[in-house]
């Protein structure tokens, strides 16, 4: 999926836009026991239940692209025959009404998932007659062209909240608040199936995890039976080792400024272009961009093995995983200088008697303790 498609269908979560009639919940202790099941209504909601229900399991659907949303795919054994896909079918094509498999999903998830303290499943189903767009981009509400049936799962821990006094309006006095426990924003969750082409693609789906440093593999593993990519902060510190590893002497500073400066660049014309699609790059990519900074061919060659011992060989990566391009660097054991990513070039290394040394240029607006000085 991409940005576009993934907001089309954030925008169903309102109560004037979505066909959803009720929400299935499973509230679960730290135990792995279910303590209670639930299946509310929204139209018995209060208006403001309901949205903040919606509001959760919108969340699902938030994040980068690549970083906290990642597309899944189903092999084609699994769609014709693969017990997790048919499960998730029967699901959607249930409208969530097959109370077997309901119960077998909670089942799955309760024993495969490794979450600390208490939390709730929550799934929903919805669907959407997508709307007709013409070849100029004119949306046309009254001409749908199919109808998108698909099921959203929101993982959400419960966390307590701590005793406090509170004020009470109606007594017009101060009491003390019990402790009690709130539904926290999702941790994990998915959307089944992928929204692709603006069309239902039963191969794909989107998973969502909030912690980029945790992709939770064995959900993954129990719920599709697939692989998941490394989280987003391991592929960023797993590049990082990879450069330093393989370039060996030609690691100097002028050769990750320009990794991080072109990589920078991509991100930056590909979100300035608009483009729908996810950018990715390949390891072939930034071997380019390692060869246009002189790096040594043999040190190219261990860059090329290590990336294929840690990534895989035809691996595509988004490259804002790998640098932050609000963000530069540069530290020492005692010493830590944070750059506009955009003035990188007003540092440079130098070894002066035998001493190396990072140089800045400071032509003016220096401060010390916030107290502007001269350099003479």
């Amino acid at each position: 999926m991409n940005e576009k498609e993934v907001s089309e269908i954030r925008r169903r979560f309102r109560q004037d836009k979505s066909n959803i009639t009720h929400i299935r919940g499973c509230f679960v202790n730290d135990k792995r026991e279910i303590v209670s099941q639930f299946d509310q209504s929204l139209a018995l909601m209060s208006q403001e239940e309901s949205e903040k229900f919606l509001a959760i399991l919108k969340r699902t659907l938030s994040g980068t692209l690549g970083k906290n949303l990642i597309d899944l795919s189903f092999a084609t054994e699994q769609v014709v025959a693969g017990e997790e896909h048919q499960l998730l079918m029967e699901l959607r094509n249930s409208s969530l009404k097959n109370e077997d498999a309901v119960q077998a999903f909670f089942e799955r998830v309760i024993q495969n998932i490794a979450l600390e303290g208490q939390y709730l499943i929550l799934l929903t189903h919805d669907t959407y007659d997508v709307f007709y767009r013409s070849k100029d981009g004119e949306k046309q509400d009254d001409a749908s062209s199919e109808v998108y049936s698909y099921i959203l799962c929101s993982i959400c821990p419960i966390k307590p909240t701590q005793p406090a006094l509170s004020y009470y309006v109606v007594e017009n006095e101060f009491h003390n608040r019990k402790a009690d426990w709130l539904v926290s924003p999702p941790e994990l969750g998915f959307l089944f199936p992928a929204f692709d082409d603006r069309s239902p693609n039963i191969y794909n789906a989107l998973y969502y995890s909030r912690d980029v440093k945790e992709n939770h593999a064995e959900f993954v593993d129990a719920v599709f039976k697939t692989d998941v990519p490394m989280p987003a902060a391991a592929q960023k510190e797993t590049f990082q080792s990879v450069l330093g590893e393989a370039l060996a002497d030609d690691c100097s500073y002028e050769v990750l400024q320009s990794v991080h400066g072109q990589l920078s660049e991509m991100i930056e014309v590909h979100k300035t272009n608009k483009e729908a699609d996810p950018l990715a790059i390949s390891k072939g990519t930034v071997k380019s961009v390692l060869k246009s900074c002189g790096v040594a061919e043999s040190n190219m060659d261990a860059f090329d093995e290590k990336f294929n011992d840690e990534f895989g060989a035809d691996v595509a990566i988004s490259p804002q995983n790998l640098v932050d391009t609000k963000k530069f660097e540069v530290r020492t054991p005692d010493v830590t200088i944070q750059v506009n990513p955009e003035r990188s070039d007003l540092l440079e290394t130098r070894v002066i008697n035998g001493s190396k040394y990072i140089l800045i240029r400071a032509d003016d607006g220096v401060e010390v303790n916030g107290v502007s000085i001269r350099i003479s």
